[in-house]
């Protein structure tokens, strides 16, 4: 009777043991050999328009610097402003998005000061670099796009800006978060479109639907993402803040981001870049450094073959760069 009991608790033993591999080793294997990406990239500068976002210290006014308690040099200086540029150039970035959010209540832009504008753009056209600033806020906060004063405002603002500093290669529209399908968003597009003739009207625009992050305020849907492509100029694709909690998911998500993305656009005029991250938010659930970095971002575009259906990358953003992420950028961009 022992025996028995004995032969049917290995038997048992057995199984369970069994199961446990099918269920934890194997598909830990199948992780382990799956290599989704490519290690190389095909953008060959000039013919492709890399980007970078930018603090706001680069063209603030004092009033900022003062309420953040920050100090005026480390970005007013001819010899900040061209160390900035000179870096940037050498790693073959060619536009830049000076942060000038969020908009005040009212829809004006915020302060921001003449004379620095007027020497970063100096500087700039040395280095032949574009300089697009970053505008927008909070949807119905500092971004009110339902209000028709508030709209009309903002676009005044920035008319005023493009005018006093015609050397500005346009503005980027930022509206966080903003739910796909927004018809606001598109109006608010078409009246930016008569203030920005001759200029470039460009987007930070979110990066298709995912089962990973099921949040619809910060996704576009195909249709929506090609509707907003119609009217702007140019698309600098957030392709972060996923919530992946695995590297070679993130990856894979890329590539197909990537193909949706360009597909969505290429019927299109609007110039497309594809925005990875190099922020290090640890904590915040909804990105995780270890897994969304420009190694893996990276490696996800490279395994497309884009040809001229992107123009360059994006990267969020230069004030969380360092010696190590450069040379992961520069690695891909040889």
């Amino acid at each position: 009777m022992r025996n028995d009991l004995l032969k049917k608790l290995g038997k048992s033993v057995l199984r369970i043991s069994t199961a446990l591999l099918i269920i934890l080793v194997i598909p830990a294997l199948c992780y382990w050999f799956w290599q989704p990406g490519k290690d190389d990239f095909k953008f060959t500068y000039p013919h492709y328009n890399n980007a970078i976002w930018l603090g706001h210290g680069w063209l603030g006014d004092d009033s900022w610097f003062a309420r953040n308690k920050r100090n005026k040099e480390n970005f007013r200086s001819t010899e900040k402003i061209s160390a900035l540029f000179k870096k940037l150039s050498e790693n073959k970035i060619s536009t830049v998005y000076p942060h000038l959010c969020p908009a005040q209540r009212n829809g004006n832009i915020p302060p921001y000061d003449s004379a620095q504008m007027e020497l970063f753009l100096d500087l700039a056209d040395q280095y032949k670099i574009k300089v697009i600033p970053w505008v927008g806020g909070v949807l119905d906060d500092s971004a009110r796009i339902a209000n028709k004063s508030w709209c009309k405002n903002f676009a005044n603002s920035i008319d005023d800006m493009l005018k006093k500093h015609p050397r500005l290669s346009g503005v980027q529209v930022n509206i966080e978060p903003l739910p796909s399908g927004n018809t606001d968003f598109l109006a608010l597009l078409d009246d930016l479109r008569q203030v920005t003739k001759g200029k470039t009207l460009s987007v930070a625009a979110y990066p298709p639907p995912t089962r990973w992050h099921q949040y619809p305020n910060v996704h576009w849907e195909h249709d929506y993402l090609n509707r907003v492509a119609n009217r702007c100029d140019q698309m600098a694709v957030m392709m972060y803040d996923t919530a992946i909690p695995l590297e070679k998911f993130y990856i894979k998500l890329i590539i197909d981001w990537t193909k949706t993305i360009v597909d969505a656009t290429y019927s299109t005029n609007c110039e497309v870049l594809l925005g990875i991250p190099a922020y290090d938010d640890a904590g915040v659930g909804y990105h995780h450094p270890q897994v969304e970095n420009i190694s893996a971002a990276l490696r996800g575009i490279a395994a497309q073959d884009l040809k001229k259906k992107a123009r360059g990358i994006a990267i969020y953003c230069e004030w969380e760069m360092n010696e190590t992420k450069w040379q992961t950028w520069q690695k891909f961009m040889r």
